[in-house]
């Protein structure tokens, strides 16, 4: 007889690809469908905002080859974009796609859409736009609208007329128009789960006052219109501040419906990630982004983190430095997201006819993964770990978190550990004598000494198995094995975990800390119950 110890966290995965009861709405800090039960949205940017103002790549693959993708590789939802001109310009609405390509030059892309989507080239472009979340809704794609400029092209800069209400292209009744009309548009389409008002507010005339005459007048607008979907306000600077707001919060005739919005690059910091130390720069941007953003998720309002990414060739340090943070502070307050971005490549962008985009998922052929590694390492992101619980409850149930793979320490045999997969975690607790502790057998990680495989002992008080946070981010695990030594853990080239002696502790710009950074997440009870019912027990022993 041998006992089967299913992993706990295993089930939670359920909740990711559960037909969700809609319309969505808000409780609390979370999203929730009608039976209260958390919707972790992990979506992916399709640019339709462009000049030719068509949903790019479908000169590509055919509308459902592409939409299909997009579940296959994890995401439940898509952000598409899409300018003011395309509802409120009459002449460009009624333009056909073929025209839009002909009037720009691009016979390929006609030539292109004859062998895969045909049936686009003679609809109008808002037809065409419709006829895309049509094909996202079949697919069971969840789709969030977002406004993302006014005059179809790039975005964005402080001087390119579309950064704030009063901007040559920013005509606040134009935009109330357009809202009005998209959100009437699509009410009738529940996999249309959210509304957001606009990307990215920016430039010289920017203010909070202004911020909160046109934003709250856009909301109740696009409320009014459509009362099914979520509500989604962008902050200013860029979508990196809503700092505004702690002392004057938002008044609006609805509740349970508004969703904040932020981004965050590693292009927002400049160069930091390459020529600071990451332990340094990761505390400080995490300590900003917390006080100008953060702070709503105490408020009770959900935090959409709608535009993030890399460059995908994976060969940009300022990008590799600043994932491992991102994905930490990420998967530390269990955010919705959504990835920048699904484009292999554009039809025309900034001139440049075909150019390829590399922070996109896709290859420049609209069907091959661009860095499948990259996928498999936001996996543990993708689906959720926390959600509504009663007031007061702090779990105590864990996760161990490792940002540079994306994977979690996983119990391997009775006293082995190595990384495996997020979805296959089991829990843990964090003691407070600061062990590490399996929930249900009592075993606990304890260091065996330096370069060597961590083990799993009964022995949880004492020598090499208090594990403590350092570093100026706290995301290094150390111990202290007596006299001097320090080891923290650590993964070697096969996964397994071992321990090293403690790195980039002494603000070493060139040292990459990234390996011995580790992450004890929280995991909800609720959330384990909540997606465990339909399929029995949370944890089952079973004879074998």
């Amino acid at each position: 007889m041998h006992l089967l110890i299913l992993p706990l966290f295993s089930l939670l995965i359920l909740s990711h690809s559960v037909s969700q009861a809609r319309p969505l709405s808000t409780q609390s800090r979370w999203v929730v469908d009608e039976d209260g039960q958390r919707v972790k949205l992990a979506c992916v940017n399709w640019v339709s905002h462009l000049d030719l103002v068509v949903t790019e790549g479908l000169s590509k693959q055919p509308i459902d080859v592409i939409s299909s993708k997009i579940l296959e590789m994890g995401f439940n939802c898509v952000r598409l974009t899409w300018p003011i001109y395309l509802v409120t310009n009459d002449s460009l609405a009624s333009l056909t796609v073929r025209q839009s390509f002909l009037n720009a030059g691009l016979t390929d892309d006609i030539s292109g859409f004859q062998a895969n989507n045909p049936s686009f080239l003679d609809l109008s472009l808002i037809t065409a736009f419709q006829a895309v979340v049509t094909s996202l809704s079949d697919n069971n794609v969840m789709v969030i609208l977002d406004n993302h400029i006014t005059k179809p092209g790039w975005c964005c800069s402080k001087t390119d007329g579309n950064g704030f209400f009063g901007d040559t292209y920013f005509d606040p009744n134009l935009w109330i128009q357009g809202l009005t009309k998209m959100a009437t548009l699509f009410k009738d389409n529940p996999n249309v789960i959210g509304m957001s008002l606009r990307n990215e507010l920016r430039g010289p005339k920017e203010n909070a006052n202004d911020w909160y005459k046109y934003m709250q007048k856009g909301a109740e607008t696009v409320h009014g219109a459509n009362p099914n979907v979520l509500v989604i306000l962008s902050g200013l600077n860029f979508d990196k501040d809503l700092s505004f707001l702690r002392n004057k919060p938002v008044n609006l005739s609805f509740t349970a419906k508004l969703v904040f919005e932020v981004h965050w690059y590693a292009f927002t910091d400049g160069s930091a990630w390459k020529d600071g130390d990451p332990n340094q720069v990761c505390a400080r941007v995490v300590n900003n982004y917390m006080r100008t953003v953060g702070f709503l998720l105490d408020q009770g309002y959900p935090l959409f983190v709608s535009e993030w990414g890399i460059d995908l060739r994976g060969t940009n340090v300022n990008d590799n430095r600043y994932l491992n943070c991102f994905l930490t502070w990420v998967a530390e307050h269990d955010l919705d997201w959504a990835l920048w971005t699904l484009v292999g490549s554009y039809y025309y962008r900034e001139g440049v006819v075909g150019m390829i985009e590399y922070y996109g998922v896709l290859d420049s052929d609209w069907v091959s993964v661009r860095n499948s590694s990259f996928l498999e390492r936001i996996s543990a992101i993708q689906s959720p770990r926390q959600g509504p619980r009663k007031s007061g409850i702090k779990s105590t149930q864990k996760m161990i978190f490792h940002p540079s793979t994306g994977l979690c320490i996983v119990r391997k045999s009775l006293i082995e550990v190595q990384l495996g997969k997020c979805s296959e975690s089991n829990l843990w607790s964090y003691t407070p004598h600061k062990a590490l502790t399996v929930i249900g057998p009592y075993f606990c990680i304890k260091a065996q000494g330096s370069n060597q495989q961590i083990r799993l002992s009964i022995f949880c008080i004492g020598t090499g198995t208090r594990w403590d946070t350092v570093s100026d981010s706290n995301l290094h695990l150390s111990k202290r094995l007596g006299g001097n030594t320090t080891l923290c853990l650590d993964v070697d080239s096969s996964n397994n975990v071992i321990t090293t002696s403690c790195k980039c502790l002494s603000r070493d710009k060139s040292c990459d800390p990234g390996s011995q950074w580790f992450k004890i997440l929280d995991v909800s009870s609720s959330a384990v119950k909540l997606y465990s019912d339909s399929v029995g027990s949370s944890a089952r022993v079973a004879e074998m």
